[in-house]
């Protein structure tokens, strides 16, 4: 029984402090940041027409 106590507070601690960091996150709350970072997309031109075996690929004709 002695050992259920620290568990439990250790995981209610991580809850709190997981859900205060996504919340911070989601209010723009300064100095608060979110434990996952946030996932953007990098656009620019695909690496396979670099390639001979891409432009081949895209400048064949299809019947």
């Amino acid at each position: 029984m002695s050992m259920l106590k620290p568990v439990a507070v250790f995981a209610i601690a991580t809850a709190i402090i997981v859900l205060g960091a996504e919340v911070g996150e989601q209010l723009s709350i300064p100095g608060i940041s979110s434990v996952i970072p946030r996932a953007e997309a990098i656009v620019g031109r695909p690496l396979t027409p670099v390639s001979y075996a891409g432009v081949a690929r895209r400048t064949a004709r299809r019947y």
